[in-house]
């Protein structure tokens, strides 16, 4: 009769939705809890009233010890990090740690991350794959050391990118292999069956930065095909935009969907024209269909429940 392995003891550091998952998951699968670390609470919203972190409220419901430390370094938390003794640490979507948190636990510090490792290295993995056009991505856990994301790899997974996937639907197809592979791999980890690999760079790498107000707006240069998937890539959150003048006043529209219509023209490049209850932007290509935007202070909405109560002139265009 095997022997079933005695599960580490974990502490936790995550902050948003898909940390919050890939805990519940450890949760069901009866790994230790020894305490968990999320961000401090942050104002949020028109009121700047402060918001609790996805991985807090559910951390609260399971009756965790929650540490939520402004300072990663400081001594007091470092001091109790120890105290804990934790086998492993478990990071989900957090900030970077500091050499002397990570080296606490003796199997080291687990990170998963949304990407194809040493691929998309960087905060924002999810939405750069899509922006980019690729058509794989997947998870990966490694063991984090002193630069971000360079660890030694543990174990991989491997999904194929649809071509209407936004953001928001890559995030729960990997949520849905994410969370087992920490799984795997904690498993893995504890009965010595894993070896960490370096990661093996071929010079062609892509990163995933972080989101800017620079890097989400849209090119008007740039073809049908990487604005659409610009658009894909940025929605639902935080939308790619872009500067527009209509009837003398700039504002600034977000597109939340679109799709690309190839078809000669001869209007200038960026013009806004109406047809029927259609926003197309005229590109090199043809033209960009807005199919779910937001105006400045407006609700996300259809372009045709936006033109039921707003009008676009003649001469309207973007602004490059």
């Amino acid at each position: 009769m095997n022997k079933k392995p005695t599960l580490p003891k974990i502490v936790f550091f995550g902050t948003p939705e898909f940390a919050r998952f890939c805990l519940e998951r450890l949760v069901t699968e009866g790994f230790p809890i020894l305490a968990v670390v999320t961000a401090p609470d942050r104002k949020a919203g028109r009121g700047k009233k402060l918001k609790a972190s996805a991985v807090k409220i559910y951390s609260e419901e399971q009756q965790f010890p929650l540490l939520q430390p402004e300072n990663l370094k400081a001594p007091s938390f470092v001091d109790h990090l120890r105290t804990l003794a934790p086998t492993i640490q478990v990071v989900v979507a957090f900030r970077m740690l500091p050499k002397v948190v990570w080296q606490i636990p003796s199997l080291g510090t687990l990170n998963l991350h949304a990407s194809l490792l040493p691929n998309y290295r960087g905060a924002a993995p999810i939405n750069w794959v899509i922006i980019n056009g690729e058509s794989k991505t997947g998870v990966s856990t490694f063991l984090i050391n002193e630069a971000i994301d360079t660890g030694a790899l543990l174990l991989q997974k491997e999904i194929a990118i649809k071509a209407d996937d936004t953001v928001g639907t890559l995030h729960d197809a990997l949520l849905e292999i994410g969370a087992p592979l920490i799984v795997d791999t904690l498993i893995g980890l504890t009965e010595r069956a894993l070896i960490p690999k370096l990661q093996q760079t071929k010079g062609d790498e892509r990163e995933a930065p972080k989101l800017t107000s620079e890097n989400t707006s849209l090119n008007w240069n740039d073809s049908l095909t990487a604005l659409v998937n610009k658009v894909r890539g940025l929605s639902p959150y935080p939308g790619a935009w872009y500067l527009f003048m209509n009837k003398g006043e700039e504002g600034r529209i977000k597109i939340f969907k679109a799709s690309a219509v190839y078809e000669a023209h001869s209007n200038p490049l960026g013009q806004i024209c109406i047809k029927q209850d259609e926003i197309l932007i005229a590109t090199q290509e043809g033209y960009l269909n807005c199919k779910e935007i937001q105006l400045p202070n407006k609700k996300r909405m259809t372009a045709e429940a936006l033109l039921n109560g707003y009008t676009f002139d003649e001469s309207a265009r973007i602004l490059s």
